[in-house]
């Protein structure tokens, strides 16, 4: 979150559970900064339950892939591809 204020990602691969701040903390913090709002934000993940799914759209996160990620198909996410 630190590097945040000095450098703007074009996107940036959260994983959600982590600890101290999960993912989806820091989704909602980035959200919330308007200097950040271009951001695009991927949820990389173990968890890919419907209501897993529900929560990291509901943190603002553009996309949520499960782990292990399929790199063609990170790639196309990163470039903002269905």
């Amino acid at each position: 979150m630190a590097l945040l204020d000095t450098w703007t990602p074009d996107a940036a691969v959260i994983d959600i559970g982590m600890p101290d701040m999960d993912g989806c903390q820091v989704a909602g913090r980035i959200r919330a900064d308007a200097r950040l709002a271009g951001v695009r934000l991927i949820a990389l993940t173990g968890w890919g339950q419907s209501a897993d799914r529900a929560r990291s759209q509901a943190a603002g996160f553009d996309a949520h892939l499960t782990k292990p990620a399929d790199i063609v198909t990170l790639m196309e996410t990163l470039a903002g591809e269905p």
